[in-house]
């Protein structure tokens, strides 16, 4: 993100969640680990989670492993897209 000028903030945490990164006031990124979603109950934390972010007005981007690492252009051109929409910015 550095090289096209996007400022990321890591870490981030709202609602008593941590973000993996935040740009902006309102997207919030999410990177899945390899292993991440080794159970069910993993996946439906990551639902619920998303789902209060949405709630308090944050747009969510989830990308796992294999795209940020094998994929990093649909990753680039995801968050390049939101941010053309101006969701990174409080309504």
């Amino acid at each position: 993100m550095r090289s096209i000028g996007v400022v990321v903030v890591q870490q981030v945490w709202v609602d008593g969640h941590p973000l993996d990164a935040l740009i902006g006031d309102r997207l919030a990124v999410q990177l899945d680990g390899f292993a991440h979603h080794s159970s069910a109950q993993d996946r439906r934390r990551d639902i619920e989670a998303d789902a209060r972010l949405r709630l308090r007005g944050y747009t969510v981007l989830r990308f796992d492993y294999h795209q940020v690492l094998f994929q990093p252009q649909l990753v680039l051109n995801m968050v390049c897209a939101a941010i053309a929409q101006q969701l990174h910015r409080r309504g």
